[in-house]
């Protein structure tokens, strides 16, 4: 989905600037506004799976701990 979100984010930029170009500030403005959103809910996505992954190690982690006090 993280790859999604930055595609979206690179189209509305481009849609922008092609907007700016055309002298349409205002739809300009949105388009930019939500491809920053979209880029924001990849950086997200990212994060969220980063944070995931580091939950797990550090379960697996405790679970070896557990297991060699024993």
């Amino acid at each position: 989905m993280e790859r999604a979100w930055l595609i979206i984010s690179i189209a509305g930029l481009t849609a922008a600037a092609i907007l700016l170009l055309w002298e349409n500030q205002n739809a300009a403005f949105v388009v930019a506004t939500l491809s920053a959103v979209a880029w924001f809910l990849s950086y997200r996505v990212r994060l969220r799976g980063t944070i995931v992954k580091t939950d797990a190690t550090e379960d697996d982690v405790d679970a070896s701990e557990d297991n060699d006090e024993e």
